[in-house]
């Protein structure tokens, strides 16, 4: 099925939020999927994102960091950070009765980026995470998704206790960002937050369809 012009409208009716450990079936109501792939820099909180707005336990492929990262990840500001994503993240979220989103959050480090271009194929729009205290850590990133023709895409700030305070037309300027690509602040440890963002994404995603494929019925899913 084509992409519609309706909202993406409440998630989670019913208010049960994430449920680990819990198997959740698609309800039969649900007639389109888009596939949304998570990206950004390392350390940005991607993994955090999806784990927090997933209805299904996620899938994290996570391994800790070791001494071999040592003078190759740069942890500036990163004190905390002890485990890093090496392959994907996996999790899912139901927008309303009819369409749910499956969210692939990629590895941050340039050297994993390879398999950006399997995780890309079939989907219906990027959500690009963003770390303000580390912006030029997001430029070659923005230029992965030029060189892979990823599109349509939103940038979520990802808010952090010590952020800096950027008014949005700073940090458009400041990652060269076009008018219509949507800037939106966002905390990635909260899930309402969270799916604000992605609801911004997919609204980009309908305004800009040209094409059938992008959400699909679920037997005939762009998933690989």
């Amino acid at each position: 099925m084509a992409l519609n012009e309706s909202d993406p409208g409440d998630p989670d009716p019913a208010g049960t939020g994430p449920g680990p450990g819990r198997v959740e079936y698609l309800s039969a109501t649900v007639d389109r999927i888009a596939k949304i792939l998570v990206v950004g820099a390392f350390g940005t909180g991607k993994t955090t994102l999806v784990g927090a707005v997933s209805e299904i336990r996620a899938l994290h492929t996570e391994e800790t960091m070791s001494e071999a990262s040592t003078g190759v990840d740069d942890l500036a500001g990163l004190d905390h950070k002890t485990t890093t994503t090496v392959a994907l993240d996996f999790g899912r979220i139901t927008l309303n009765d009819q369409l749910v989103l499956y969210l692939f959050g990629t590895p941050g480090q340039r050297r994993f980026w390879d398999m950006w271009a399997g995780l890309a194929q079939g989907v219906a729009g990027v959500l690009v995470l963003v770390d303000a205290r580390r912006l030029t850590d997001s430029f070659e990133v923005l230029g992965q998704l030029e060189e892979h023709g990823l599109e349509p895409f939103a940038v979520a700030v990802n808010q952090f206790p010590d952020s800096p305070d950027h008014p949005p037309e700073a940090l458009r300027a400041a990652l060269d960002l076009l008018p219509e690509t949507p800037l939106v602040y966002c905390d990635a440890r909260d899930r309402a937050s969270t799916i604000n963002a992605l609801k911004v994404l997919i609204r980009h995603a309908l305004a800009r369809a040209t094409s059938p494929t992008s959400l699909t019925a679920p037997g005939r899913s762009q998933l690989p």
